[in-house]
């Protein structure tokens, strides 16, 4: 059996390959009710754990519950030690992503619609998935947490992209020999992404991603909050932190259920009845959309500028849980106009594609491309200034397979480099990096051979002017879009390497 699973900030969505089709899985809820998402929630229930519908049904009896734990991997400064606050319990994020996860495929195993079929030890391979503008710890940390848990992963994809196979499985209609791009409009419970689509029949090539980390349903939730509050005339300063979060779920539920018809939302605060207008709500969660459509602003228009939407994409296609609100499609519609398409299965588009990724009979190819660039920091003029070398951009492909290798070889001017190597999202004229930049890591390399012994200590060495070594560093970025780094004195052999490990993810 192969899967394709959307680990989602609110809810994990997973579809099968099954003889052409890609039907979505059904998980029963607490009342017996099939539903076709396995919650992203965890609770501590006494000393024990508990995941998905177990998770609700525990918090329905006390236990303290977390919701969203996903957003804690889109943090500058995640890794593997990352922890989570979980009732009195701190818990590595990473441990918990991987409990979580083992939940979810004892539940596929065992209480599915595929129960009877799925058996973990024999499954081909599962395709899962990452927002389009992930940083390299936030890509590592969900495959291994995915291989830790026991899925056999064949593939990582960026989430717009696998919705992209879903768009021209249900969508190729639109699609034609004059508008062959889309943009997949990704907007889902925790993170927002675009992705430039073009598409040659089956083969399709990402043109260019970009997104925001913080900004999905959750966000959503919150401009409810503040409208119930203040409908009830109080600030959050007025109610504890148990009496909120049992508000965001009522807010949940009530989004979720808006129609283009309703105009009153109702909503219960510590047992007090509520009303507040849509149109309030509306206003509120305005800037929150527009905040989307001025991040993808840039892959919209003509290469001059001159067209709200370029006349080459054959639509904007919505996709991800948060668009289904109808606030959502209305705002884009009244800015792009009619090539506005939203997914039959938003919050289920993505697992769908990710599912046509993993069939082999289906046919499908991407190539796609960073969504961030990658470069160092280094230093200059005997430690005096820092200059800034990008060494790969956002236009470099991902490799299907293996890795794409870049070196670069020079004599080293110093007795010390000091690498501060970054994720960055753009550059500005002067080449240096600018917009949502992450950290990757530092490291010292120490030139002079006598400094390279074990153990010796280059932190606290003058940097000076040298006629150093001849240096080479080589940087390898694999099929996921993680790159590893490794620095090497080639008079010595002596290498520095780093790698996203769960030893040192940057």
């Amino acid at each position: 059996m192969r899967l394709g699973i959307d680990f989602g900030t609110t809810r994990t969505t997973v579809a099968l390959v099954d003889r052409g089709n890609y039907p979505v899985v059904s998980f029963p809820d607490a009342a017996g009710d099939a539903q076709e998402y396995f919650p992203s929630v965890v609770a501590l229930d006494g000393d024990r754990l508990r995941y998905g519908f177990d998770a609700l049904t525990a918090a329905n009896n006390g236990a303290t519950l977390v919701r969203s734990f996903k957003r804690a991997l889109g943090a500058g400064d995640v890794n593997a030690h990352t922890t989570i606050t979980v009732g009195d319990r701190e818990v590595a994020l990473l441990d918990l992503m991987v409990g979580y996860l083992g939940a979810l495929k004892e539940a596929l195993a065992t209480n599915s619609s595929i129960s009877d079929e799925y058996d973990p030890a024999q499954a081909e391979a599962t395709v899962v998935a990452v927002p389009a503008h992930a940083h390299g710890a936030q890509r590592f940390l969900t495959l291994e947490a995915f291989r830790r848990a026991g899925f056999a992963v064949s593939a990582m994809l960026n989430e717009p992209s696998a919705a992209g196979f879903e768009y021209t499985h249900r969508q190729g209609r639109t699609l034609s020999s004059r508008r062959t791009r889309v943009i997949v409009y990704d907007l889902g419970g925790g993170t927002f992404d675009a992705s430039l689509v073009s598409v040659d029949g089956v083969d399709h090539e990402i043109v260019g991603s970009l997104g925001l980390n913080m900004l999905g349903g959750d966000d959503f939730d919150a401009a409810l909050a503040d409208c119930a509050l203040e409908a009830a005339g109080l600030t959050l300063d007025d109610i504890d932190l148990r009496t909120y979060l049992a508000l965001l779920d009522d807010c949940r539920d009530a989004k979720e259920h808006l129609s283009p018809q309703s105009r009153r939302i109702l909503l219960e605060l510590d047992g007090q009845q509520l009303t507040v207008p849509v149109a309030d709500f509306y206003e509120r969660a305005t800037p929150l959309v527009q905040a989307s459509m001025q991040a993808m602003a840039p892959l919209v228009e003509d290469l001059d500028g001159s067209s709200t939407l370029a006349s080459d994409i054959a639509g904007i296609y919505l996709v991800g849980g948060a668009s289904g609100l109808p606030l959502v499609p209305r705002l884009l519609r009244e800015t792009f106009g009619r090539r506005v398409y939203r997914s039959p299965y938003p919050a289920a588009s993505t697992a769908i594609g990710l599912a046509i990724a993993a069939d082999e009979d289906a046919g499908y190819s991407l190539t796609d491309k960073l969504s961030r660039g990658f470069g160092v920091f280094r230093e200059a003029d005997a430690g005096t200034t820092v200059s800034f070398d990008p060494i790969v951009t956002r236009d470099q492909r991902v490799p299907e397979h293996g890795d794409v290798v870049i070196t670069r070889r020079y004599r080293a001017a110093h007795n010390v480099g000091w690498y501060r190597f970054v994720e960055y999202t753009e550059v500005d004229r002067s080449g240096e990096p600018r917009g949502d930049i992450m950290p990757f890591a530092q490291i010292l390399f120490p030139f002079d051979p006598a400094l390279q012994s074990e153990g010796a200590d280059v932190t606290t060495v003058e940097i000076r002017r040298t006629n150093g070594p001849m240096v080479e560093e080589r940087y390898e970025i694999d099929a996921n879009g993680i790159v590893r780094v490794r620095i090497t004195d080639l008079a010595t052999g002596y290498t520095r390497t780093h790698a996203l490990s769960t030893s040192a993810a940057a």
